[in-house]
């Protein structure tokens, strides 16, 4: 949903329609293979698996086609100076460190956050990060285990 936050921010902010498109689609191959072969289509971006990144460099090497990548999972959070300030805080400390440890696709690897609130809010996802219980899954009250 990230991708699609700042398509729409940038096109609220003026970029012109066509410049910057995100596709999103349930056959992503057939999808793929026009984008890579289609002399139309300049550059690409994919986010995504290591593996799928490989393949569509193959393609995109054939026309010399430029493109970029997310891989391996650096899963963005974004946090906006008008957004509830305790739920984003609980919810980065939450997607960080309380879902499985860090361990998924899906957990931030990045936190962005809007300069006008960074004096406070980086102070306090400190003090949360500080204050989980870390310890043996069978303990009482333990937050985040091995």
């Amino acid at each position: 949903m990230t991708a699609l936050a700042i398509a729409r921010c940038a096109h609220e902010a003026g970029l012109p329609p066509g410049v910057l498109n995100i596709v999103t689609a349930s056959r992503s191959r057939a999808i793929g293979d026009e984008l890579l072969s289609n002399p139309l289509v300049r550059k690409g971006g994919f986010t995504g698996s290591t593996d799928v990144g490989k393949g569509l460099m193959e393609q995109a090497a054939k026309q010399i086609k430029r493109i970029s990548f997310e891989l391996g999972g650096n899963a963005p959070l974004i946090v906006f100076d008008d957004a509830d300030f305790e739920k984003a805080l609980e919810g980065a400390v939450a997607m960080k460190f309380l879902r499985v440890g860090g361990q998924s696709c899906i957990c931030a690897n990045r936190i962005f956050v809007q300069e006008t609130i960074a004096d406070r809010f980086i102070p306090a996802f400190v003090e949360r990060t500080k204050a989980l219980r870390v310890g043996p899954g069978f303990e009482p009250g333990m937050q985040v285990g091995p």
